[in-house]
């Protein structure tokens, strides 16, 4: 690593700026490699090929990322053939109302959880067609923060196809004042960047550079031992604080050291 300190003995005063950088550009180049996918959710929505249905498997597969990575996927497969590993025609035959409620798919994440995402999901892409126009049609390009305001107006319709729901943050972040959106943040990353290695670069209504550090605990911890975070919290706050420090190094693509973030201290 051209004599830096090795990613499990770092310290803020063992790297200049430049070594800083240097540093998270060949991590990130080590772990955004075609042998990260296989063990990675983004697997999901790379085995579609047409943009509904690699839509509906980022949102779905990103939902349940939270935990031990093997059981994820484990989780996400599962899921997937519940749908007849067909999500977007399985959505818009309303199959899903088969699916039993108390039916477990993921740590504490049901059948009922499944159910109330995709009839909400079912009502975006009737009438726009794809989750990409429907966040053109709410205006996030525009928006600084476009992931908020993505869920902000999601969650919304899904509220309206299931009125009275109680669990409705087992599927989406209902606090997003302080909420890291760590998992949606993740799956915009899936869509949005485009150097044709992990990331699928489906979608042109956002630019890389538009793009939110899917921030959790992991992440966190090594960007304050590198000096690049200092609020304690995990929150949307501190993804402000990373993403506008890795925005310095990378103006065009600061979502490019999540894959540094992720790697340093880990072994795939």
């Amino acid at each position: 690593m051209n004599g830096l300190p090795t990613p499990e003995k770092l310290s803020p005063a063992d790297l200049s700026e430049q070594e800083l950088k240097e540093l998270l550009d060949s991590e990130a180049a080590r772990i955004n490699s075609p042998e990260f996918i296989d063990a990675d959710p983004v697997q999901f929505p790379r085995r579609f090929t047409r943009l509904e249905d690699i839509e509906i498997a980022s949102l779905l597969a990103s939902s349940i990322a939270w935990g031990n990575r093997k059981m994820i996927c484990r989780d996400a497969d599962r899921m997937l053939s519940l749908l007849d590993n067909s999500p977007y025609d399985f959505m818009v035959d309303k199959a899903y109302e088969e699916i039993p409620d108390d039916l477990n798919i993921h740590r504490t994440f049901f059948g009922r959880h499944l159910k109330f995402y995709l009839r909400g999901l079912r009502e975006i892409y009737t009438r726009y067609g794809s989750l990409e126009n429907f966040g053109r049609a709410v205006g996030i390009a525009d928006h600084a923060a476009p992931s908020w305001l993505l869920i902000e107006e999601v969650n919304k319709v899904l509220a309206d196809a299931t009125p009275g729901f109680k669990e409705a943050s087992r599927c989406l972040p209902q606090n997003l004042k302080t909420t890291a959106l760590k998992r949606v943040n993740m799956a915009l990353r899936w869509l949005v960047r485009n150097d044709g290695i992990v990331d699928l670069g489906v979608w042109t209504l956002l630019k890389p550079s538009q793009l939110f550090i899917p921030l959790d605990v992991h992440v966190g911890d090594v960007s304050r031992e590198l000096g690049l975070l200092t609020r304690r919290q995990d929150d949307r706050r501190a993804v402000d604080e990373l993403t506008a420090r890795l925005r310095a190094y990378r103006p065009d693509d600061p979502t490019i050291y999540d894959y540094a973030l992720f790697g340093i201290g880990m072994k795939l």
